[in-house]
């Protein structure tokens, strides 16, 4: 990467006029946020003018290695094929262009962006190079040259569009208040947002702004830190042809703005045709032609395929540079067809061009600074304290999600206090089941609510996470860690409803003391559910498979550890020791001690006066004599059962942090 926002010097180099002034390298950060009583020289003030840039991609190929069968087929699983995603890509482009990259589907149109970005999962099958003003760029250094818009607009839903640009203005940039403010205005007024600047982002809950509008915030979201180079996969998917029309129009406008604007598109209108500086048509991940919109017409009609009047040149030409593999006959003559333009392109004096500035770009690096992303960013701390109050102010005005979240548990405990009323103290009418039954469905249930909070709530934010990690925000477990923090509140308060309700109504041991154990230990696995099943979302991308891991291990937990179905004694060795990884094994003995410690049964079958009369023995008076004959040694245990509980939060919460430090490594593979 060239001299710009890192102040590498190596690639300043003397110009015919002499050396760059001292200080000039770093005087066009336009996204280093300044405070009030900083000023900066305007962009056309005399003797400055803005540093122009160009980009030079050269001889990309990229290739992956697949299974040649399924799973199941053993044989053919073992086997791989090599499959060539990017062919010898090379093209040039610079500052105040608009380029388009069209092709049908599966061409690579994605791959190459995601390559030129520096976002391919393995990097490792990736040969050629990337330039930004003759200076060949660095893996670590592409977050700081190109801004990315996805595909698919990733936005908190109950954020308004002014809040939405804040907050990743406040996760970008380093700056006073009012600087970002003023910041954040002036991007919204760029991108035609200010009459939406308080309407909520919306999604399928309920209806916010338009999808057009919608993009131009994710297009806003990228603008903030002011990049020379902005890419963009497919920005008009699932628009109106008016809309993508606007969209087209106000990208075109952001290049002529001394930027480079690079977009995949799949069949834009003909009216958008002279808005393209540069065109670029893919198949079978091969450039078959890269140049101005004028020599795309020029070379296809000296190819022979001249474009009727009336004719979209866009939809032709990606037609004839489109593989039909509807059969075996039409595959073949388009493949011919197309290897035959690709070999045209690549003798052509368009072709030779692009090499020639290649060549000139990486011989004479730009003297003058590029004004690239800042890497001026708020330290951890700040960035977290952000999240939190990003999360929080956007799952506080869903209403719906705040009454599930602190009532579900409490509907649940409506069903259990149905069913069983009131507890009695006589073992011949259920006193010890019936209280071995709230335990084990207090214990079992928690971490349901847990997981379906998880699932409800996180995947939006994780994949807000991913892509704002991936465009060097913060890193993805920053986003854990405020969610965590964000829900611990709503667990107590849940939990804490539920437990009174529970408690006091059935009638359990009467002392204040022992309430507040009860909730203090309620509170462990319903935070375990949830923690257990951010754990899984950190590796497994699809919520429903997450669902089912979740509720097999809290079943194994309760089978294992919790001594209702078979005491520990009992237990085969294996399953005695793996009892001791489960919370499950704390936390019953825990609440078992708290409930039958101390406590008196009567025993009222003896009572000729009752007309119930079971003749039943009462093998028990007293609790501690259940305890001692089922958990041996429990009230002993007590504390240390406790403080066991409670160490599981922690050691979830770190491995919750590592899971997604694994799931960089793997999308890294």
């Amino acid at each position: 990467m060239c001299a710009g926002v890192r102040g590498d010097m190596s690639c300043l180099e003397e110009s015919s006029g002499g050396v760059v002034p001292p200080g000039e390298e770093f005087g066009d950060r336009g996204s280093d946020v300044r405070c009030a009583g900083q000023t900066a020289a305007p962009a056309d003030s005399p003797g400055r003018a803005e540093a122009a840039c160009t980009v030079c991609v050269n001889h990309l190929n990229y290739t992956v290695s697949e299974r040649v069968g399924p799973w199941w087929d053993v044989q053919s699983y073992h086997k791989k094929w090599t499959r060539h995603i990017l062919k010898d890509v090379s093209f040039y482009v610079e500052s105040g262009q608009l380029m388009g990259i069209l092709g049908n589907s599966g061409s690579g149109k994605t791959t190459l962006l995601d390559a030129i970005a520096g976002r391919l999962c393995k990097q490792t099958n990736l040969l050629g190079d990337i330039y930004v003003n003759g200076c060949k760029l660095k893996k670590e250094e592409f977050h700081d040259c190109f801004s990315y818009v996805l595909q698919s607009d990733n936005l908190l839903s109950y954020l308004t569009v002014e809040e939405t640009l804040t907050y990743t203005a406040l996760l970008a940039l380093r700056g006073c208040s009012n600087a970002i403010k003023e910041k954040v205005k002036s991007v919204m007024l760029e991108l035609s947002l200010s009459h939406v600047a308080n309407h909520m982002i919306g999604g399928r809950v309920f209806r916010g702004i338009s999808g057009g509008e919608r993009r131009r915030v994710s297009i806003a979201a990228q603008l903030l830190q002011d990049p020379k180079v902005i890419l963009l996969d497919e920005p008009t998917t699932g628009l109106d042809s008016m809309t993508s029309n606007q969209i087209i129009l106000l990208l075109s406008g952001l290049a002529h703005k001394n930027r480079i604007v690079i977009l995949t598109i799949h069949q834009p209108r003909s009216e958008l045709f002279k808005l393209f500086d540069r065109i670029g048509i893919m198949t079978c991940g091969e450039l078959v032609f890269c140049g101005g919109t004028e020599e795309m017409v020029e070379f296809f009609s000296g190819c022979g395929y001249q474009c009727p009047e009336y004719c979209n040149p866009f939809d032709l030409y990606v037609d004839l540079t489109s593989v039909d593999t509807r059969n075996k006959e039409r595959e073949i003559e388009t493949y011919s067809r197309v290897q035959e333009i690709s070999f045209s392109f690549r003798n052509s004096k368009i072709f030779n061009n692009a090499l020639e500035n290649i060549k000139a770009a990486k011989r004479t690096k730009k003297s003058s600074s590029i004004p690239l992303k800042s890497r001026a960013s708020p330290n951890t701390a700040v960035k977290l304290w952000v999240l939190i109050r990003r999360i929080a102010r956007n799952l506080s005005r869903n209403k719906t999600g705040i009454i599930m979240r602190l009532f579900q548990n409490l509907l649940y405990g409506l069903f259990v206090v149905f069913f069983l009323m009131k507890l009695n103290n006589d073992p011949a009418k259920g006193a010890v089941q019936d209280r071995i039954g709230v335990i084990y469905q207090s214990i079992g249930a928690s971490p349901y609510t847990g997981m379906l909070n998880a699932v409800a709530l996180y995947p939006s934010l994780r994949a807000v996470g991913d892509q704002e990690s991936s465009d060097g925000l913060y890193q993805k477990w920053l986003m854990l860690v405020a969610y965590i923090i964000h829900i611990i509140p709503f667990s107590i308060i849940s939990v804490a409803i539920f437990s009174f309700f529970v408690y006091w109504t059935l009638g359990l041991f009467p002392l204040w003391e022992r309430f507040g154990c009860f909730f203090a230990v309620l509170i462990v696995p319903h935070l375990v559910g949830e923690l257990l099943t951010l754990i899984l979302l950190g590796v497994v991308q699809n919520p429903n498979i997450v669902n089912s891991a979740v509720a097999l291990i809290n079943v194994a937990g309760i089978l294992l550890g919790s001594g209702f179905l078979r005491s520990a004694e009992d237990m085969p060795e294996p399953f005695r020791w793996l009892s001791y990884l489960t919370f499950q094994k704390y936390g019953v003995e825990v609440l078992m001690v708290n409930e039958f410690y101390g406590l008196n049964f009567t025993c009222a079958n003896g009572d000729q006066s009752s007309s119930n009369t079971t003749n039943v023995p009462c093998w028990f008076t007293q609790g501690i004599q259940y305890l001692d004959s089922i958990y041996p040694g429990a009230p002993s245990r007590f504390v240390f059962d406790f403080l066991m509980l409670y160490a599981f939060l922690p050691a979830l919460v770190f491995l919750g942090i590592f899971s997604f430090k694994i799931r960089d490594l793997i999308i890294q593979r």
